[in-house]
Formats: C-alpha cells, structure tokens, sequence
C-alpha cells in the first residue's frame, strides 16, 4: 500500500476508537467533541460542531482529528485538514479535505521513520 491516502484509510478503518473532532470557535476558543466518520472519495466527512458557522465566518477552517490509542503506549492518528460545509439528508456535516497525518505516541523515536518532534512519529500523510 503505497498511496498515502490509502494507508489513511486504512488506519482509519482499522482504528477501535472514535475520533475526537477539534475546532477553533468564532471566539477563538477551542473546541472537542467526540464523531463518527464516513469517507467520501477523497474527504472524511464528520457532523458540524455546534457554533461552527461561527468558525467559518471568521475563517477557521482548520480542524484536526484525533483518534486514541487503543492501550497504553499505542498510537494515537492525528489528521490535520480543511472543512467545508456540507449538508447531507438534511444533516450539516463538514467534508475535511487532510493535509496531514501522523500515528504519534510519546517517548524515544524508536521507528525507522522518526521525526525530529523527540516523540515516535510516523508520518501516513505529508501535503
């Protein structure tokens, strides 16, 4: 699996718990909350936010998605992207396009793809 938008499906598909959804609010507080994905070709798509009309309007279009390890010491996936709005059977959703993604746990690097943060980071995304 060589394509990096495949391998991020895969870790998503394959992840045992639900991602946490990040936002900046209009007021620039920051906001969490627990979501389901789905996939849309090449975009994740998640329910909106309450408020997040407010992020859009002051143009806080970045989020990240950050799915837990499922034991101690395990990986967590962190996926930084763009969302737009998007309204599907009637539902408001945003459609994240990633930019990034990393499996990244605390401590010494220990993998062969490191990175220079000092944690162990493996990189599944770059854009």
């Amino acid at each position: 699996m060589t394509d990096p938008l495949e391998r991020l499906h895969f870790q998503i598909e394959s992840a045992v718990t639900e991602p946490y959804l990040l936002t900046v609010t209009g007021d620039e507080s920051p906001h969490c909350s627990c979501v389901g994905v789905e996939w849309d070709n090449d975009r994740i798509r998640v329910p909106a936010p309450r408020g997040w009309e407010d992020s859009v309007a002051h143009g806080r279009l970045r989020v990240t998605l950050l799915w837990p390890p499922a034991e101690s010491g395990g990986y967590s996936l962190i996926v930084d992207g763009i969302a737009a709005n998007v309204t599907t059977d009637g539902e408001r959703r945003l459609e994240v396009t990633p930019t990034r993604a990393v499996l990244h746990r605390r401590g010494t690097p220990a993998s062969p793809h490191g990175s220079a943060c000092g944690s162990d980071c493996i990189p599944i995304l770059a854009v």
